[in-house]
């Protein structure tokens, strides 16, 4: 039986469905992977244009393309995010037209999230939970002609329209995580180009994706309920999913030395959780110890950085392992805009949380703080607070700067919806930012804080997005020109090239110069002997 997975987002990283994909291949050798969407390749070009983002546009022609190309299958699965939903059903359809036969599945976050939206399309079947124990049921129930429209974590539709929506099944287990083969990664995977077709996936799409570093996640859940995010969905349909769950830490080192093995280059690794910190300390520890043990000289990023979980014991262990930065999220300084978020975290726990950060400053790059702006709801005042607490925080740090963009059917689109505000979905390109005065300033803070009066002379200029304002689009592009030559600065200086993505870094890594840097540039931290093992932090906690 002939399968075709088929990945709909940017670029190759797609983490979720290469976990997926590993596991189809073990029920069913007969398993290819494609993946569809231009590059966003990260530079400073690209940043500089604000074009970093960008949703790619295909034509006609390239749908007819790809669809040929995937059509010839049993079944044909695919996974994507809302951004891509729209190029999604356009390649269904075409699917459909060539192959009536074809058995073909939508999984991922968008039938997740919207799930009435996604089973629309000219599909068999969406998936709108986890895929792994679902597919191998309904895949033993199809290959051996027994009734499959009863599986949970299902949508069917007949080919006369008739839905049956099931509900779902529990959430796999920490047991469960441990038994899931590694991702897909590397092997025969192919990458659709414009005017090209599929063609192999190769080191460079790696090195231009990547740089030297791979994209892993080893937590799943998060104890929040931000409004704008997708998890918010997710805790919908099940509250489970507040709770941690995770593979364990040997699981995790044993996965990054198998990719290591098929690309020695891999340096940096950089952990995309919603809620790594969330992680007891006696887990963080052993993971600390065994990545120490096992990959000493590879070092890693953590995202998804929650301020209330962020302590100096497990900043300790994690360094000594060899964390070279986190992003945290942050969002706004006004706690009236933290609350229409639902993140009740008081603006003195951030303050706290970015000056433990700055005590590795001297072993660690610069922290990524998230802010969001151009949000309709804000007053004057809530920005104002924004900048100040931007103003004060202990440095150095730099910010992704995003502006608001709505996520269907979650309950910050509820939100907006009954207070009348028109705002543009995710689809649109949420780093193209209003050129406002107010967003200028939020650039120029991250490489320079003026003195007090001046900033206060600022201040009087910055305006809610809402009130009529000038436009400083120049303005904007020449303040962030000084932050994007720091950064990368930061990053040569260091020698990270997971950021600064391309051949160099893996040239450099080659001749055996980045690692003869990395003994200079590069201070090692050491661990106090008897580090504080303080009890698993609560779900509770780190809401406080």
């Amino acid at each position: 039986m002939k399968i075709n997975m088929v990945s709909m987002e940017d670029g190759i990283i797609a983490l979720g469905f290469r976990k997926m994909a590993a596991y189809m291949e073990r029920l069913n050798p007969d398993t290819k992977t494609y993946y569809v969407g231009l590059p966003r390749y990260r530079s400073m070009w690209k940043s500089f244009r604000r074009t970093l983002g960008d949703t790619p546009q295909f034509t006609g022609k390239d749908f007819d393309q790809i669809a040929e190309s995937l059509c010839d299958a049993d079944i044909v699965a695919f996974s994507s995010m809302t951004g891509y939903a729209d190029m999604t059903k356009e390649v269904i359809a075409r699917i459909r037209q060539m192959n009536k036969n074809a058995y073909i599945m939508w999984g991922g976050i968008h039938p997740i999230v919207y799930p009435e939206n996604a089973i629309q399309a000219d599909v068999d079947a969406i998936c709108t939970g986890e895929g792994e124990f679902a597919f191998q049921e309904w895949l033993d129930c199809y290959q051996n002609g027994r009734d499959w429209t009863h599986i949970k974590n299902f949508w069917f539709k007949s080919r006369d329209g008739q839905i049956k929506r099931n509900g779902l099944l529990p959430l796999m287990t920490n047991a469960d995580l441990d038994a899931l083969p590694f991702g897909k990664y590397g092997g025969e995977e192919w990458f659709f180009r414009q005017h090209k077709g599929f063609t192999q996936i190769t080191l460079d799409d790696y090195l231009q994706n990547n740089g030297l570093g791979y994209n892993a996640i080893w937590t799943i859940g998060c104890p929040l309920h931000c409004t704008f995010c997708a998890n918010t969905v997710f805790i919908q349909n099940d509250a489970n999913y507040k709770k941690i769950r995770h593979s364990s830490p040997a699981y995790m080192v044993a996965e990054v030395e198998h990719v290591r093995k098929i690309h020695p280059h891999v340096t940096t690794v950089l952990f995309n959780d919603d809620s790594f910190m969330g992680m007891p300390n006696r887990e963080i520890l052993e993971f600390a110890t065994l990545w120490r043990e096992k990959l000493n000289g590879v070092q890693f990023v953590v995202y998804g950085v929650i301020p209330t979980l962020v302590h100096r014991e497990k900043f300790e262990m994690l360094t000594w392992a060899g964390m070279q930065r986190v992003r945290m999220g942050i969002q706004s300084g006004s706690e009236k805009m933290l609350d229409f978020y639902k993140r009740p975290i008081p603006i003195p726990k951030v303050e706290h949380a970015a000056e433990v950060i700055a005590e590795f400053k001297k072993y660690q790059l610069a922290p990524s703080f998230d802010f969001i702006v151009d949000n309709p709801t804000e007053t004057r005042q809530d920005v104002l607070d924004t900048l100040e607490l931007v103003y004060r925080l202990a440095r150095p740090f730099t910010m992704n700067i995003l502006s608001l963009r709505i996520i269907p059917n979650t309950m910050l689109e509820k939100q907006m919806l009954a207070l009348g505000f028109d705002v543009d979905l995710i689809d649109a390109n949420y780093l193209r930012i209003r050129p406002t005065w107010s967003n200028m300033m939020m650039f120029l803070l991250l490489w320079y804080r003026p003195p007090r009066k001046v900033f206060d002379w600022m201040l009087k200029k910055a305006h809610a997005y809402g009130e009529p304002q000038k436009n400083y689009k120049l303005l904007l592009t020449l303040v962030r020109l000084p932050w994007l030559f720091l950064q990368g600065y930061r990053h040569l200086r260091w020698g990270e090239f997971s950021v600064i993505t391309g051949k160099v870094g893996y040239y450099l890594w080659k001749t055996g110069i980045l690692k003869l840097w990395w003994k200079i540039a590069r201070p090692k931290y050491e661990m106090p002997v008897k580090p504080d093992l303080a009890p698993p932090t609560s779900v509770a906690s780190a809401q406080a």
